[in-house]
């Protein structure tokens, strides 16, 4: 990650759901790693807020005291359930120093507000009032979209492997700026995690257009060289990181989530070459966030 960003905190949505439990234990072992303070922080979303508490701002009304205190002390059960996950998934390693926060407002536009200041944003895929059969919550949906930071969403149908944490890091790369920043990230997640790195490029027939009448063979040789090049200089730099270059043709969403199940962590830039500049995710991007059972990182810019 970038110096500027390395003693920023890591911050963790909680609201008591499954998932954001989930997200809780794998936030803790980001903060092990990174050796920054973890933040738990916990919105009391009131019904002064009105049906919609995923917008981006809006205006409280006064609450009667008695439901004041009772969401207070709902709100701070949350927190302290959260500081015991994080407790007991840490007797193998060192505790992160925990920080807390438990706010009265809506839940995007303070953990939007949080990631101004965090290296990264950590939420669950669904939250505590999210139907099961919905495939992203709206914070979730709302943090990818507008957060400062990166964010990792963190699913609750992890697929069983026997080893998950020996499994490589997949990273979708397409040369793009955004794309850069999660190059950067998967190296250094998979760095830290001493495993290998998987980047997988998708090329179109676009890619080679120019020069359809070679063999097969030669057309596929050109965006591998395009890619080797792409990977040298973060070779050099993270030369504890054995890296499998991997070329697919068309449909990169369906090829990234066809192997993330034989990974632990996935990568994507949060839009792509295909994107312009305005745009707040990506169509590959939000398939993979949507539909992938590991968790993703979303290489938001600051």
């Amino acid at each position: 990650m970038s110096s500027r960003a390395i003693h920023l905190d890591i911050v963790v949505g909680v609201d008591g759901s499954p998932t954001s439990s989930s997200a809780v234990r794998w936030a803790a072992h980001e903060a092990r790693m990174r050796k920054v303070p973890l933040v738990l922080a916990h919105v009391v979303v009131t019904p002064a807020w009105g049906p919609a508490p995923w917008l981006l701002s809006t205006a409280p009304l006064p609450l009667p005291a008695e439901d004041d205190r009772a969401l207070d002390a709902s709100g701070r059960k949350i927190i302290a359930d959260a500081i015991k996950i994080v407790e007991e998934s840490s007797r193998d390693g060192a505790l992160p120093q925990i920080k807390s926060e438990l706010f009265y407002s809506v839940p995007v536009s303070t953990l939007v507000a949080m990631s101004k200041k965090a290296q990264m944003v950590v939420v669950g895929s669904r939250g505590q009032h999210a139907l099961h059969r919905l495939l992203l919550g709206s914070v979730s949906t709302g943090l990818v979209h507008h957060a400062h930071c990166p964010v990792a969403v963190i699913h609750d149908a992890i697929p069983p492997a026997p080893d998950r944490s020996k499994l490589p890091v997949l990273l979708g790369i397409d040369g793009s700026p955004v794309s850069e920043l999660a190059t950067e990230i998967a190296f250094d997640e998979a760095s830290r995690r001493g495993v290998d790195l998987v980047a997988l490029h998708a090329c179109t027939d676009a890619d080679v257009s120019s020069v359809l009448s070679m063999e097969w063979s030669a057309r596929q040789a050109i965006p591998q060289e395009t890619l080797a090049e792409r990977l040298a200089g973060w070779r050099e730099r993270y030369p504890d990181v054995a890296i499998h270059p991997r070329i697919v043709w068309d449909n990169p969403a369906r090829h990234l989530l066809d192997q993330s199940d034989s990974a632990q962590l996935v990568v994507v830039g949060s839009h792509g070459r295909g994107g312009f500049a305005g745009m707040l995710l990506g169509s590959v991007s939000t398939a993979v966030v949507h539909a992938a059972r590991v968790p993703v990182i979303v290489a938001r810019q600051r």
